[in-house]
């Protein structure tokens, strides 16, 4: 069963969502993508009212469970499990009422910390000419030009979600953003769609880190 068809209906579509985002969770772990406790991953479960499903503040990505997937509604609030959900809630909140999401997901590889922190001045990461590109939905060719804007890192997550926001109102088919020395947020119209996402735009980001340092 792929993870599509674990998000689209039935009564055990929940509990289905929650064992796919810790699929996710260790796959992008072994991948150097959530070291420790770093990165969060979220599901649509219902958009009206809205309720996602979410990992758990503080868990260690390694060892993610399902216990660890807590469902908040659109303020935040836990409304099942137990634990605090991640402190960037919000913002996978604000990207879903935004984009029509029905996944966020959110990375902390080496590669996007260090881009995000190099290309600031720019205000984003411009990625175009590779075939890789057509992996994102929406792009059927390798001339399209991608850009990643970066946002500086804050512990204040509403007005990072307010500027995430802003910006997806004036980029609506945006794919993602970086924060700075942080990490990558993408999404997709569900779980499958965004990890493709990730999986594209993580390659993408090491070849241009990886480019860069050869020419320097």
């Amino acid at each position: 069963m792929t993870i599509k068809e674990r998000q689209s209906g039935g009564n055990e579509r929940v509990s289905d969502l929650a064992a796919s985002l810790v699929e996710i969770g260790r796959a992008f772990y072994g991948r150097g993508w959530a070291l420790g406790t770093s990165g969060n991953f979220s599901a649509m479960i219902d958009r009206d009212p809205l309720r996602l499903a979410i990992t758990r503040s503080g868990v260690d990505k390694a060892k993610l469970a399902v216990e660890h997937i807590l469902h908040v509604d659109e303020r935040g609030k836990v409304i099942e499990g137990e634990g605090r959900p991640s402190a960037e809630t919000m913002l996978h909140i604000a990207v879903m009422k935004l984009t029509g999401a029905g996944a966020v997901l959110h990375t902390h590889s080496v590669w996007s910390s260090i881009l995000s922190d190099a290309y600031l001045r720019e205000g984003g990461v411009s990625i175009e000419g590779y075939e890789m590109l057509k992996g994102l939905e929406g792009v059927s060719t390798h001339e399209h030009k991608e850009w990643l804007p970066i946002f500086e890192n804050s512990q204040d997550m509403r007005l990072l979600a307010r500027l995430v926001e802003a910006m997806l109102r004036e980029r609506p088919a945006a794919h993602g953003f970086l924060l700075r020395r942080h990490g990558l947020y993408t999404w997709g119209g569900d779980l499958d769609e965004a990890k493709r996402h990730v999986e594209i735009l993580e390659f993408l980001l090491e070849v241009l880190g990886r480019t860069s340092a050869k020419r320097a």
